[in-house]
């Protein structure tokens, strides 16, 4: 079933849980992410603030785990469900790209 499911988002860290291992042994870190922007839409300027959960596996983890509380970056990733039963969304961060942004 193909299909297209891809965000690219600048970002800072406003809250950030410890690392984790899954069943699988697999390192595992959850946080939420800020985003703030001004974005066109219907030919005007739109303020945009939103805030998000994210998780993050393997080696993505572990540099996320490493970047500072408040620091600015864009990150790639894909959105799922927060949990196998729920309704909610989060972020799978799959790529950081820390640099001024």
């Amino acid at each position: 079933m193909p299909g297209e499911n891809r965000l690219t988002l600048d970002v800072t860290v406003t809250e950030r849980g410890e690392i984790r291992y899954t069943p699988a042994g697999i390192m595992a870190i959850d946080c939420t992410l800020r985003h703030q922007s001004v974005q066109v839409e219907a030919g005007g300027e739109r303020r945009v603030e939103c805030e998000l959960f994210a998780v993050a596996f393997g080696n993505v983890a572990e540099r996320l785990a490493r970047v500072p509380m408040g620091s600015a970056f864009r990150c790639e990733g894909f959105l799922a469900r927060r949990y196998r039963t729920g309704v909610t969304v989060a972020l799978h961060v799959t790529n950081l790209r820390i640099q001024q942004i």
